[in-house]
Order: structure tokens, then C-alpha cells, then sequence
């Protein structure tokens, strides 16, 4: 009984989600597509924004991290925030001074057609294994708690959600994404809210009493001083600055929606309200772990990491509070897939396949590509899926990290460079440089520190060192400084 209504719940939060997909989708084009028409409001942009960085990632896995690692994430939450400052006051400018409809143009009219096309390959790969992992964790996660108990196979459950976000996307994209993600930033925040004030709540302790506790007990430990560790608080300030640069600015997805805005000032103003709601977000999903530490505690129950959170919500709470975990899982599952596979779609058809140099095409035509493209990506992202549950690897946040350490690094060298100096290069051995450098990270990873016998540990900096060794790379291949 209790499944059927969750089963329920879920293909009520669909039709809704269609709902919405219909009403501002109305006489959508290709324009509409990429950038929303310019017409989106930046207050909106920003509470939805939320959902799409979090995540279903943060979601699960945030919160399951408290018991080892205590609050030492905030560290990186810290440079999450200076990060986002950069790209406000730093990036945006740049993007909105060119008009540009992808961010990678800029590569193209600063060193020329070689880099521009690396550039966005480096993101459509980044992006499609860094969305295809959230999504296969978020999908495992429903799949393992719910589904599995109604005999729903894993592979009818990712294609039915693909089709769904097919449906919804397919002809609004931007404009629709901005609207779906502010309705499932609230669910997943509301979800969030409930679940840690319910908590407290069973546990007979205040907001103020709960804090005092986790302090006491040492869980809210936020600064690691060994700087052979890899969350000595450096690296993770630094590497989360970094990472929101890269992944945030440097990101056609995330700024996809930030140029749908009418102005730069709009833009700003969203970047900034965003980044300091994110503070508060990313600290409450420390806390969230600390209370379900707390009654995990309590209730003698031995189970840890990913699983304490979907564990506690749908097997020890209430039914209605499992009911709105499940819809801030589901929030959190769909960002991780919508705006990627609308980025992904958009970043093919401009920067791979030049849509905007082909004069001759008509809007219908590059309306009928473009949906042919976005339902490639969708098959793309199932199979990818497919192969996730087949490999079954339980560590889904140190392979994310990975992933954004080795594609996002050649990015953030190039536009580093381009930005900091005035060199060109010669642009045909740009390719050459963003393949050698992430090969020379990943040579460095596995292998320096056991050879010398050094006890360092490389983690979030290995964005920082990939970047560096690219922009080093581009600076052996310079020419004349720009006049």
C-alpha cells in the first residue's frame, strides 16, 4: 500500500513537471532553446541554479559523509563561494560584452577554431559522465528502496525517466529548465527542511541543543590542518574556488542559464544571491548528517554513507515524511539530467556543428537537427547509465571529482590564458596541450608520491595542477601578444 502511493506520488510530480513543460514551451524556438529568449527573470535563475549544483549528489552523499569526515566539506562550500564571485564579476562581463549564445565562442574568436571545438568537446565529455553519474546514483538510490519492492527492473526505471525528461525538454529547453528547476529546488529544500527539523524533533533536542551536541562529540570540526591530507583546508578552499570557476563559469550548462537573462546586471544580482543561498543550503545537508548521526545513534542502527539517509527516511520515519524525502530525491534526480542534456544539445549544434555560421539553413531545419541531437544525447545518457549499474561502483563522489579534475583542468588553462595575457598561440597544437596535461596529472596521481614515497595525497587540487600544466603548455605555444 505504502509503495503504490509513493509510485503515485511520483507520476503525479511527472505530470506536474509536463505541466509545466507545456505552458512555457508555447510557440518555443530554436532561440527559445539555447537561451530561453533572453527573457528570464534572474531571482528565478538563481533558486533554481541551487537544485541543478546540488544535485542528487549532495542530496545522498553530503549528508552520509558527517560521521568520518565531520563537517570538513564546508571547507570546500567556502571556496564554492569565493569562486562564484569570480565568475559573477569576472566571466559574466566577458560573456555578456560578446553575446555570446556558448561560452566556448569565446575560445574561438580569442585563439581561433582549434581551441574553440576543444574546448567544447572537453565539456560535452565532462558533462556527459559527470550527469550520467549523478543520474545513475539518484536513479540506484529509488530503484534500491522502492522500485525493486514493486518488481520495477533498473532499466525500464532509466528509460522512463529518460523519456520523461525528453518530453519536457524537448521543445522549451532553457525557458523550461529555469521553471522546472525552481519547482524542484523548493521540493528538494523543502524535503531537506522537514527532514531535519522532524529529526531534531524525535530526538527531543533543539536547533541550539542538537549543535551543542554534534560540537561536544567533535562532528562539527570544519578546518583540517595536516597538509598531507587531502582535506588539509588550503586545498579544499583553494580547489573549491576553483571548482566553481570551472565548473560553474567555465560550464555552458550553468551559464546557459545565466546569459538567458535580460542584462548583466541581472545576471550578477543572481550570481551573488545565489552564492550566498548555497552557504546556507550546503551547511544545512552538514547538519542533516549530524541529526541522522544522531539518531542512527539512538536507534542502535549500524548503517552508513550513502545509504543513511534513504535508510532512515524510508524505513524509520513517518510515512508522510518519507513521502517528501521521496520527492526531493526524484528534485534531486531530474536537474542532475535536464539542464545537461539542453547544454549538451546546445553546445553541439553551436560550437560543433556551427549552427550560427550556417546562413543558409533555415529555422525549421536546424529545428529538426536539433531535436535529432537532443535525442542522441538521451540514448547517450541511457546507455551511460546501463554501464554505471553494470560496473557498480560504490564511489561515485571520488569518480565525479576525477572527472572534473581532468576535463574541466584543460578549460580552465585555456580561458585562464586568454583572460591573464594578450599572447595568441598557435592554435592548431591547442588539442595537443589539453590531451598532454591531463595525461601528465593523471601520471603524477598514480604514480610520483609512491615512487619518491611521499605521503601527500592529491584531491581537489587536481583541477588547479591540470589548469596550470595547460596554461604552461599554451604558453610554449605562443606567438605575438594582441595589440
Amino acid at each position: 500500500m505504502v509503495l503504490t502511493l509513493f509510485l503515485s506520488v511520483i507520476i503525479i510530480y511527472f505530470l506536474v513537471l509536463l505541466g509545466v513543460a507545456y505552458y512555457t514551451s508555447r510557440n518555443a524556438n530554436n532561440e527559445t532553446f539555447f537561451i530561453g529568449n533572453k527573457s528570464s527573470h534572474w531571482a528565478l535563475v538563481a533558486f533554481g541554479m541551487i537544485g541543478t549544483s546540488l544535485s542528487g549528489v549532495t542530496f545522498v552523499s553530503v549528508p552520509g559523509t558527517v560521521e568520518l569526515a565531520k563537517f570538513s566539506y564546508f571547507q570546500v562550500v567556502i571556496g564554492y563561494f569565493l569562486g562564484y564571485f569570480v565568475v559573477a564579476f569576472v566571466l559574466l562581463p566577458l560573456y555578456y560584452k560578446l553575446q555570446l549564445t556558448s561560452i566556448y565562442n569565446y575560445l574561438g574568436q580569442r585563439f581561433g577554431i582549434a581551441s574553440y571545438k576543444t574546448g567544447a568537446l572537453f565539456f560535452i565529455i565532462s558533462r556527459t559522465l559527470g550527469a550520467t553519474l549523478r543520474l545513475y546514483l539518484v536513479i540506484n538510490v529509488l530503484q534500491l528502496f522502492v522500485l525493486d519492492k514493486l518488481n520495477v527492473p533498473f532499466e525500464v526505471t532509466t528509460l522512463i525517466i529518460l523519456i520523461l525528461i525528453l518530453l519536457y525538454t524537448f521543445k522549451g529547453g532553457v525557458k523550461t529548465i529555469v521553471w522546472t528547476d525552481t519547482l524542484q529546488t523548493f521540493f528538494m529544500l523543502l524535503a531537506l527542511v522537514v527532514c531535519v527539523f522532524y529529526i531534531m524533533g524525535d530526538l527531543n533536542l533543539s536547533l541550539s541543543e542538537t549543535i551543542a551536541k554534534l560540537d561536544a562529540s567533535g562532528h562539527m570540526q570544519i578546518f583540517n590542518w595536516n597538509f598531507d591530507d587531502k582535506k588539509f583546508f588550503l586545498k579544499q578552499i583553494i580547489g573549491g574556488a576553483f571548482i566553481t570557476i570551472a565548473m560553474t563559469g567555465l560550464d555552458q550548462e550553468m551559464m546557459q542559464k545565466n546569459i538567458s537573462v535580460k542584462t548583466l546586471g541581472g545576471a550578477q544580482k543572481n550570481m551573488v544571491l545565489f552564492s550566498s543561498v548555497m552557504v546556507l543550503v550546503n551547511f544545512l545537508f552538514l547538519l542533516l548528517g549530524g541529526v541522522l548521526y544522531l539518531f542512527a545513534e539512538s536507534k542502535g542502527l549500524t548503517v552508513k554513507g550513502d545509504d543513511l539517509f534513504p535508510t532512515i527516511a524510508l524505513s524509520h520515519l513517518p510515512v508522510a515524511i518519507s513521502l517528501i524525502f521521496i520527492i526531493g530525491l526524484i528534485s534531486a534526480l531530474f536537474p542532475s539530467a535536464d539542464g545537461a542534456i539542453t547544454a549538451l544539445t546546445s553546445s553541439f549544434c553551436i560550437d560543433i556543428m556551427g549552427f550560427q555560421r550556417k546562413k543558409n539553413w533555415t529555422e525549421a531545419m536546424q529545428s529538426r537537427t536539433r531535436k535529432t541531437v537532443h535525442l542522441t544525447f538521451a540514448v547517450l545518457f541511457l546507455v551511460m547509465v546501463y554501464y554505471f549499474k553494470i560496473l557498480n561502483n560504490k564511489s561515485i563522489i571520488s569518480i565525479l571529482l576525477d572527472v572534473a579534475g581532468y576535463t574541466y583542468g584543460p578549460l580552465l588553462g585555456l580561458f585562464a590564458f586568454g583572460i591573464l595575457t594578450k599572447h595568441r598561440i598557435k592554435d592548431e597544437y591547442a588539442p595537443i596541450v589539453c590531451l598532454v596535461a591531463p595525461t601528465l596529472c593523471y601520471f603524477f596521481q598514480n604514480n610520483v608520491p609512491a615512487y619518491f614515497g611521499w605521503n601527500y595525497q592529491i584531491g581537489i587540487e587536481l583541477l588547479l595542477i591540470n589548469g596550470a600544466l595547460t596554461f604552461l603548455g599554451l604558453w610554449f605555444i605562443k606567438k605575438r601578444e594582441l595589440k
